[in-house]
């Protein structure tokens, strides 16, 4: 699974990649975003495809009662996201999580006491982006409204089950080429499996 990220490049290089303009004017990159501590970070939505929105890690869908489902949603395996309560109604509201790396942790022992870290990203150390999906949840106490959003997930490749040695996931990561494909609402089908190079350092 995916619950650490990374966003250290600029603002301006994030807009020429991804042809989009930021809505807030202050935003700044992190080495590492804490999925569990539910930052905001940098999403294209496709209602907004050419608007850089701050959105918070952890999906809220529009029924929940309270924020707290959302430790439970940092993820969302894409087998399964018509059957989950927590997804399903927002299948067709898509995004693209701008980011450029993510941390994972090789098991050095069956139980894990031992790990090693790895930072993952695109051969080249570019901007790139998770397939993702998003809800607007209201408060019902203060009528503010929560932008949200989830990171889709599938099986590992082969260089990720090697690293993920445990649970053997990965975040669905997509190509420039297919990006306007996941927005547009192709189906999830198309998405299992990323055509991506990787690279992993151990930190």
């Amino acid at each position: 699974m995916c619950f650490h990220s990374r966003q250290i490049s600029k603002p301006e290089t994030l807009e020429q990649r991804f042809d989009a303009k930021f809505t807030e004017s202050n935003y700044e990159g992190k080495d590492r975003f804490i999925g569990f501590s539910y930052p905001q970070t940098p999403v294209i939505t496709n209602v907004n495809e050419h608007t850089i929105d701050l959105y918070h890690w952890g999906l809220i869908p529009f029924w929940a009662k309270d924020d707290s489902i959302r430790k439970n949603t940092l993820n969302a395996r894409i087998e399964t996201l018509s059957e989950k309560p927590s997804f399903r109604n927002s299948i067709k509201n898509r995004c693209l999580i701008l980011v450029d790396g993510f941390y994972e942790w090789q098991w050095k022992d069956p139980k894990g006491k031992e790990k090693q870290q790895y930072l993952i990203t695109l051969d080249k150390d570019e901007p790139f982006a998770f397939a993702g999906i998003y809800s607007d949840w209201v408060n019902k106490e203060t009528g503010e409204v929560i932008k949200t959003y989830s990171i889709i997930t599938t099986e590992a490749n082969e260089l990720m089950a090697e690293i993920h040695n445990n649970k053997k996931r990965m975040p669905v990561i997509l190509t420039p080429e297919n990006e306007k494909l996941w927005l547009h609402g192709t189906d999830v089908n198309e998405f299992f499996k990323p055509q991506v190079d990787l690279k992993a350092y151990a930190i």
